[in-house]
């Protein structure tokens, strides 16, 4: 491990010498993640893309992409898309990515199941804004705005996740 790694910890993720309190998925962690279990999968994973609302915030970093009102996500595992980022209209189940609330304005993708997909073993996880302290994810890392917007700043694609 290094200070370039993203490190889930018990007291949060420690990042660049510093240690930012977030929630995780519901069920805690798991070495045998399941679409829809709650869970966020142990393992190292890699930051992959950066998603951003343009209407809500400036691009934060060079290689962040705009979030489209039609872009949705998969978790349809009986899809050839699953786990993809897709366009509306879509039928299949999906997590729409241009949300009401804030909790999507700034994602950082991993690699978890992806690119290429197993059916069944858990779509998504993002590292996202938290509704509040404490309050779970379906899987995902969650944190507050504006430590999560420091560790954007400071995560090229790439970085390790590290959930133990």
């Amino acid at each position: 491990m290094t200070p370039d790694d993203l490190v889930l910890t018990p007291r949060g993720v420690r990042f660049h010498g510093r240690v930012f309190p977030c929630t995780i998925g519901r069920s805690g962690l798991s070495g045998t993640k399941r679409e829809g279990d709650g869970a966020t999968p142990r393992g190292i994973h890699r930051i992959t893309g950066l998603l951003y609302r343009a209407d809500r915030m400036a691009r934060p970093t060079a290689w962040a992409e705009p979030v489209g009102k039609d872009d949705l996500w998969s978790d349809a595992p009986n899809t050839s898309t699953y786990n993809q980022l897709v366009q509306a209209p879509y039928s299949e189940s999906h997590e729409c990515l241009r949300r009401a609330d804030p909790l999507y304005d700034l994602v950082l993708l991993t690699d978890w199941n992806w690119p290429i997909a197993t059916p069944g073993h858990g779509s998504a996880i993002f590292l996202h804004q938290w509704r509040r302290p404490g309050f779970p994810t379906e899987g995902c890392i969650a944190f507050r705005r504006d430590h999560l917007r420091w560790i954007v700043n400071r995560t090229p694609p790439g970085t390790r996740l590290i959930v133990h």
